[in-house]
């Protein structure tokens, strides 16, 4: 059931047109007073309550934040089964810029919104949002988790995002050089934010290259301030281009591969935490036609969530550090998939993670 009371043509036209649709219930939230303007999007809970994240961010219109809300949930259905939780797929954005109109009034009707779902969303931390966000929102929406740790809370879910990703790179390591070590290795992460600066940290102690770039002067001053060997590059097209470049790194917003930038890219290997990556279908083929291994997004970005799920049943850090590990071995499987089916990778993925659901809802 699709709730869309007070929607613009434009956005009923993105609801049931969509072509990342089957989602179960889109919820569009307006809170006059506090100027509140969201859409919670749940995709599937046939493996459980859906969780993901709320984006925070100044869209240019309500159609756009609709799609993406759509988008990402879809997104977190399949990331969620691929890592084995017990949880479906869902997202929420809030349209406007966080750092003009976030109040603790517009936090507080957006967790009522979500407290009305009754359980059905779980909802966390995503760009434009942080702990004490989900602090706040938590005070009027028990079905609330990336909180601080004293507001019993795990924190920080981008340590263990990052060290996912390390681990799906490390495996793409091993599928295609034979061996998982980046000693030495070139790589390019484009976005050194709450993500990308704890993957610097990862690949400089292994010994790799790195390159960054990042649209906060601040982000990449703050890098090569604390490491002077690491390379910055003007922008992500220069990044891509870098001669040399083993691995390129996406921890910034999605569709960076496009029909732009796949043919000038010179990584071997793409693996990076940016949700949706893929600009369209048939850039996964574009890349493997390019004998450039892509890294499905969803699988190797799910270090967080994983983290945010286990904070609803008590947070552990050693253990969630050590489902995080996994992920080396699930993108490692989703490779021998990929090759055994003749398909790219994130074909692959998908199937895996369509498989799953199907067999929670019995068929």
């Amino acid at each position: 059931m699709t709730d869309v009371t007070g929607a613009t043509a434009d956005v009923l036209h993105t609801l049931f047109h969509s072509d990342q649709g089957g989602h179960e219930q889109v919820v569009l939230c307006q809170d006059r007073a506090s100027g509140l303007r969201a859409v919670i999007a749940i995709h599937s809970t046939a493996l459980g309550p859906a969780l993901g994240g709320t984006r925070f961010y100044p869209y240019t219109s309500e159609a756009e934040a609709v799609a993406d809300a759509l988008n990402l949930a879809r997104g977190m259905s399949y990331k969620n089964a691929m890592a084995g939780l017990g949880h479906g797929g869902g997202k929420a954005v809030i349209i406007g810029d966080p750092e003009r109109v976030k109040t603790e009034e517009l936090l507080l009707a957006y967790g009522r919104f979500v407290a009305s779902l009754g359980g059905r969303y779980v909802t966390a931390c995503d760009v434009g949002t942080y702990v004490a966000d989900m602090d706040v929102v938590a005070r009027e929406c028990r079905w609330t988790t990336g909180r601080s740790p004293e507001n019993g809370g795990a924190g920080d879910s981008s340590v263990l995002t990052a060290f996912g990703v390390y681990q799906g790179m490390r495996a793409s390591a091993e599928h295609l050089w034979g061996d998982p070590s980046l000693r030495g290795r070139k790589v390019g992460v484009a976005g050194v934010g709450k993500v990308g600066h704890h993957l610097v940290e990862h690949l400089l102690q292994e010994g790799a290259e790195v390159v960054i770039t990042d649209v906060r002067e601040e982000s990449v001053r703050r890098i090569i301030d604390r490491h002077p060997a690491v390379t910055a590059v003007a922008d992500t097209d220069a990044l891509i281009r870098t001669e040399g470049l083993d691995v390129y790194a996406p921890c910034a917003l999605g569709g960076v591969l496009n029909d732009a930038t796949v043919p000038v890219l010179t990584a071997r290997v793409v693996c990076g935490a940016a949700n949706n990556q893929l600009a369209h279908p048939g850039v996964e083929k574009d890349l493997a036609d390019r004998g450039i291994l892509y890294a499905p997004d969803y699988v190797v970005n799910a270090g967080g969530v994983i983290q945010v799920a286990d904070e609803l049943h008590g947070f552990d850090f050693e253990r969630c550090k050590a489902k995080a590990a996994k992920i080396y071995d699930t993108t490692l499987a989703i490779f021998a998939r990929a090759k055994d089916d003749g398909i790219p990778p994130a074909a692959a993925a998908d199937r895996i993670a369509e498989q799953r659901m199907a067999e929670a809802r019995g068929h």
